[in-house]
């Protein structure tokens, strides 16, 4: 009897290591491989010298500096040469060039596979992260396929009824309520709750996203605002809502368990929407929260993941100008310099958040009155100086027929900036102001 004892206690020890090892080497040591892809919009090559310096030095080194392998992609769209927002996304996240304005969709308006539809296909989880609203075009292409852009409300019914994404976090709330429930919905149809009948884990906050508990297979749907999440620089905000590297931490966490590996998809859009704004601080700690994200995802993705980070198309030509310091940085950046001239200056200038509009071609100046013309002058020139406290100019002193040449090769011109926005119609076509030149660009106040 002591021995039978003896000999059980043993098979039962030898079973529960057997059992320890496989548990590490299968999930500790071999975590399922997985596919990490960053969109970061509006980024370039050009956007990372700033940002390297704004972060902490000419010297930093950043994490996206230490991915083994770079490449320039071209990335057109079958219409115009600069892709909007839903043209950019559709060629990352389908692999094919649409016209402008199309989402995930060709141009007989029939679906296109994305490469989260191809992951469900193979038995891997799907996840999205933003930090704007998991409805703008660039998180939609992924698993949506709507007849119009714009039409948010589709697009958040398409998140539901497909159920191609198990975790999903980020802002756009009201896109997923009725307007009875204070939401935007016109329907009457909450989504949310749909979603948690679904079988989600709805979360609202950092700290409900926190206690998700990991050793389960996740559907988790957070939404932390109503539109998009907060800048870096809005502390209180951000007090109550994950960073961007918080919710890829916590993706990558409850991802990984499924044995079939995992693909998520990361959309960094409060760039996009600081480099409209020609708001230089903001596009640049929005960079540095990316690079944080990326750094993030290496440390808990493992050595088996492969992380992808790509921009979707440059906006606003931000440009840092003169010789400051190597060590200058943050703050030091984003005044004038020795020579009283700003460090940081855009491409487009006031309004470079307008996208462009085809019906703008059909305009002739010629055909405008004096009287029209200097209307719309004086109006471009009290908004340059209602956006930004410092206005700058180049040395450009065309005559009047250069300015009309300029007007018209304007859209070849940004285009081959590679920023996918236009300067505001009115700035553009009107003579400029005495004081200025037509290529005037502007830094945001300080």
């Amino acid at each position: 009897m002591k021995w039978r004892n003896q000999l059980l206690a043993l098979f039962c020890l030898l079973a529960f290591a057997g059992v320890g090892i496989l548990y590490f080497q299968h999930w500790v040591i071999r975590k399922p491989f997985g596919i990490i892809v960053f969109v970061g919009e509006g980024l370039s090559p050009a956007r990372l010298g700033p940002t390297r310096t704004y972060a902490g030095g000419a010297g930093t080194r950043m994490n996206v500096d230490s991915m083994p392998h770079a490449a320039l992609m071209m990335n057109y769209s079958k219409d115009f040469a600069a892709p909007d927002q839903a043209a950019a996304a559709t060629a990352i996240a389908t692999g094919e060039r649409v016209a402008n304005r199309a989402l995930a969709i060709n141009g007989d308006g029939k679906p296109i596979k994305n490469i989260v539809e191809l992951a469900r296909e193979h038995g891997r989880a799907t996840g999205l992260v933003t930090d704007t609203k998991l409805t703008d075009p660039t998180s939609a292409a992924f698993y949506a396929h709507p007849t119009e852009s714009t039409d948010f409300e589709k697009i958040a019914a398409e998140f539901v009824d497909r159920a191609n994404i198990d975790i999903a976090m980020g802002g756009g709330g009201a896109q997923f309520l009725p307007v009875t429930k204070g939401g935007e919905r016109q329907d009457n149809r909450d989504l949310l709750l749909e979603l948690r009948g679904n079988g989600f884990d709805i979360v609202r906050t950092r700290a409900e996203l926190e206690t998700i508990p990991a050793w389960r297979r996740p559907k988790l749907f957070g939404v932390f605002s109503d539109g998009d999440l907060a800048f870096t620089n809005r502390v209180d905000e951000r007090t109550y809502q994950p960073s961007l590297s918080d919710m890829v931490r916590r993706a990558i966490q409850l991802l990984q368990y499924n044995p079939g590996g995992y693909l998520l998809v990361i959309d960094a859009g409060l760039m996009r929407k600081a480099a409209q704004e020609n708001n230089g601080e903001r596009t640049l700690s929005q960079t540095v929260e990316l690079d944080r994200a990326v750094g993030t995802a290496r440390s808990y993705g493992g050595p088996r993941s492969t992380i992808v980070v790509c921009g979707d198309v440059a906006i606003g030509g931000l440009s840092l100008n003169g010789f400051p310091f190597r060590k200058d940085s943050g703050i030091a950046l984003l005044g004038f310099n020795s020579a009283g001239q700003p460090w940081i200056t855009w491409a487009t200038g006031p309004h470079g958040s307008k996208s462009y509009d085809p019906h703008w071609s059909r305009l002739k100046t010629s055909s405008r009155s004096a009287a029209a013309q200097e209307q719309m002058r004086c109006k471009a020139w009290w908004r340059a100086q209602l956006f930004s406290k410092f206005c700058v100019t180049s040395f450009d002193k065309q005559s009047g027929a250069g300015e009309r040449r300029y007007t018209a090769h304007a859209l070849l011109t940004f285009a081959s900036r590679g920023t996918a926005h236009q300067a505001d119609k009115n700035l553009a076509v009107s003579p400029r102001p005495s004081p200025m030149s037509c290529h005037q660009t502007a830094v945001p106040a300080v």
